[in-house]
């Protein structure tokens, strides 16, 4: 899944591949997928993108954006792109497929769910895509101490950790694939009350969230995740799908997995209060 170190990686990957070149053809939806997401109409944007220059690519949060002239590509959450310099490895099927006037392609494909944007500069009318790009992104200057304690709002005490911080849109691209380090690493149970978070508690969890999501994005993203080219990140996670079960390097006892708020969780009983 796309959440802020893999769209800060893929970015700069994209920027060194695909910047100056001409779009020549777009076929989008030529697998259909249920909860594959477009703007508008999917058959329109051969129409909207053809003849285009891509210029720069950038990091929403979680999300890519690709300059193309006047108009926009945005990938947004489970949208996966790839770059191919030979055509004939492309997948069959796919949800978006974008060739170039030098024979290579960018192609995305969607597992669970993905969006993929296609639109004149100006007109996305999105929450999501608007919020991602008026707060500041955890690794920025602008994401600084204060911010983060102007986050801890009336009503947040009664939400969990998890909840907190990957929920509302609150730190848009942090999402729970980075916070089971983020919170293994605070010393943070995922279930805990926010009440319960003390002071001084909070602001490591702030040092926490920026030292943490600057590394992975430094490190090539997450080791459970992979880049532009398919290769995974160099990030090698404590918490995910690869540790489970196995021992925790804090404290050696066992790693649990659980399902909360809609999505699998991971932690040690020990270590994360």
């Amino acid at each position: 899944m796309l959440e802020i170190p893999e769209s800060y990686v893929i970015v700069n990957q994209l920027n060194n591949t695909i910047r100056g070149k001409k779009i020549t053809y777009v076929q989008a939806n030529q697998s259909p997928h249920s909860f594959a997401w477009y703007y508008g109409k999917p058959e329109d944007y051969d129409d909207l993108l053809s003849g285009k220059i891509i210029g720069s690519s950038r990091p929403i949060s979680g999300m890519i954006e690709i300059e193309a002239e006047d108009c926009r590509i945005v990938f947004m959450d489970g949208a996966i792109p790839r770059y191919y310099e030979d055509l004939k490895k492309v997948p069959k099927k796919h949800q978006l497929y974008v060739e170039f006037d030098d024979n290579t392609a960018l192609v995305c494909t969607v597992q669970m769910y993905g969006g993929m944007l296609a639109f004149h500069d100006g007109e996305l009318d999105n929450k999501y895509y608007y919020l991602a790009k008026t707060k500041p992104s955890p690794l920025t200057d602008e994401f600084d101490r204060e911010y983060f304690k102007s986050l801890r709002t009336e009503g947040t005490d009664k939400l969990s950790a998890k909840a907190f911080l990957a929920t509302e849109q609150r730190i848009p691209g942090l999402g729970n694939g980075v916070l089971q380090d983020i919170l293994y690493l605070a010393g943070i149970h995922p279930k805990r009350k926010m009440r319960d978070v003390s002071d001084d508690e909070y602001d490591k969890l702030y040092e926490v969230v920026k030292d943490t999501l600057r590394k992975m994005a430094d490190q090539g993203g997450r080791d459970t995740e992979k880049d532009l080219f398919g290769n995974p990140g160099g990030y090698i996670t404590y918490l995910s799908k690869k540790t489970a079960f196995t021992p925790c390097v804090k404290c050696g006892y066992e790693l649990h997995k659980g399902n909360y708020l809609g999505g699998t969780i991971y932690y040690c009983d020990h270590c994360q209060k």
